[in-house]
């Protein structure tokens, strides 16, 4: 399976304690960075969910959030801490008969840290909940990456098969080219009333096939076709390794264009510099 770097996933979970909404998104990168958005009581989790990202994924730069609103109504009974309260009050009649202070609002009192509390929803069985969420969230960013990654891979084949055809077309045109050619020096040499000696004429010939010869990059572009075809099959973290094959077609490509004394020929490595191209920029959305 060819996976892409490129996908996004979101699950909502709904519980008496409230909503958590995950989402994760990610684009390519060279190597696996992971960011993390969580609510204050869920920080404790961005361990686990890393090392979780660490074993399903091997490259993209990976964003993953969490949303928490509680319930209201699963807030439990308001807790008076009236021993605190008394030592805040007090204090503040103390502060009042120095005459510091106009009096003492029984609110203040409340809002004093600690005078006043509520029951707290369990956290741990909250977080067991939400991460149980996550892994299902995971599955389908994985899934999505998935999907990406077979249409990519179906589009790195169409070009693959046009490489092919290119590749066949100059096989085709090499005989007519070396024809071609050869009639032309021939014209040139009769047009120039010079006489002819077979040998060299022979000679010449031989270091100008030599010259224009393409046999063996098209041999190896049909070697790196079917190296291609091969990685793609395989699947995996596979990116690095097909940017390595485009650097081969591309060696192959320029060498071709190089050696092109035909329009037919030139065109065909245009068209095959193209192709490759857009395998190349496919290919950076693979992990």
């Amino acid at each position: 399976m060819i996976y892409s770097m490129t996908a996004f996933a979101r699950r909502e979970l709904k519980a008496d304690w409230g909503t958590a909404v995950w989402e994760v998104r990610s684009v390519n990168q060279r190597f696996l960075e992971t960011y993390f958005r969580l609510p204050e009581h869920f920080k404790s989790m961005e361990p686990v969910l890393r090392e979780r990202f660490r074993k399903q994924l091997q490259r993209g730069k990976v964003e993953c959030s969490l949303r928490f609103v509680a319930n209201d109504a699963a807030v439990g009974k308001l807790n008076l801490n009236e021993d605190l309260a008394k030592q805040v009050m007090k204090a503040a009649d103390w502060v009042q008969s120095h005459g510091q202070s106009a009096g003492v609002n029984p609110l203040d009192v409340l809002r004093w840290p600690g005078v006043i509390s509520a029951d707290e929803s369990d956290m741990d069985s909250i977080q067991a909940e939400v991460l149980a969420e996550f892994d299902l969230t995971l599955k389908d960013f994985i899934e999505a990456r998935a999907t990406e990654g077979s249409n990519l891979k179906a589009m790195i084949e169409q070009r693959l098969d046009g490489i092919n055809v290119e590749v066949e077309k100059v096989t085709a045109h090499m005989p007519d080219v070396i024809k071609w050619q050869r009639e032309k020096i021939q014209a040139r040499f009769e047009e120039a009333k010079i006489e002819l000696d077979p040998a060299r004429v022979e000679q010449e010939m031989v270091m100008l096939a030599q010259k224009v010869d393409v046999a063996e990059e098209l041999d190896r572009l049909l070697s790196h076709i079917s190296e291609t075809r091969k990685i793609l099959k395989k699947g995996g973290a596979v990116g690095r390794r097909l940017d390595f094959m485009m650097q081969e077609f591309n060696r192959e490509s320029n060498t071709l264009g190089s050696k092109s004394i035909n329009t037919d020929i030139t065109q065909s490595a245009v068209e095959l510099k193209v192709l490759i191209e857009q395998m190349r920029e496919q290919i950076a959305n693979i992990e």
